[in-house]
């Protein structure tokens, strides 16, 4: 089977030019427990602004059901997307302690 060439000759790896790519990641000043603290902050906040979406559809404050449905979706993703990186975590951390030292 030959050889999976992307971009360049075999053998060679890729290069970014700079400017363009992927950006660098951002970092916190309190490390991953405060990173994972405004991830959580944030899915909360998109939790209480669909909320507020669906209130202003019941009340009927001019609020639209387009609207909340955009809403409760964004909320939604972000839930999911939170929940499967809690599930990554989780799957690291067991694995660490079933290593033999």
């Amino acid at each position: 089977m030959g050889d999976l060439i992307i971009g360049g000759r075999a053998g060679q790896p890729l290069s970014v030019p700079s400017g363009r790519g992927l950006a660098a990641p951002k970092t916190a000043p309190g490390g991953f427990g405060t990173i994972l603290q405004g991830m959580i902050k944030d899915v909360d906040n998109l939790h209480g602004q669909a909320n507020q979406a669906i209130t202003k559809v019941q009340t009927a404050e001019s609020g639209s059901i387009h609207e909340a449905m955009i809403a409760m979706e964004k909320a939604d993703i972000a839930f999911r997307t939170m929940m499967q990186v809690r599930n990554k975590l989780l799957e690291a951390y067991q694995e660490v302690m079933r290593l033999q030292v």
